[in-house]
């Protein structure tokens, strides 16, 4: 009989571990699901400039702001403010769309976070 103690021990051990185990499934199912519903905020960046207040109050209708980028350089696709791509426009019927060219890695969008 000794030796069936031990066995019960384990076993309820087992039964808890595996309790455990799916109550943390089910919450990262919950977690996931959340997440993909979390809308977030999509753009992308043309260029950068930084201007005086004196210069942007002098701009009118046909000025010219000169931006960071080059013609033809990648632009920078952005979620929340975090670049996670690069691309270029592209026009889908009627509209803007874009063709990713590069994909920053997972990685190092974590490290942004």
């Amino acid at each position: 009989m000794e030796d069936q103690e031990p066995n019960t021990v384990d076993q309820e051990s087992q039964l808890e571990e595996a309790d455990s185990t799916l109550e943390n499934a089910q919450k990262s199912k919950i977690d996931a699901d959340l997440l993909q519903n979390i809308a977030v905020t999509l753009s992308l960046e043309v260029g950068r400039t930084s201007l005086k207040i004196k210069d942007i109050l002098s701009l009118s209708q046909g000025s010219v702001v000169e931006l960071s980028k080059l013609a033809g350089e990648p632009l920078d696709l952005l979620v929340n403010d975090t670049r996670v791509a690069q691309g270029e426009v592209v026009l889908v019927g009627e509209h803007y769309g874009v063709k990713l060219t590069n994909v920053v890695p997972a990685s190092e969008r974590m490290k942004n976070l």
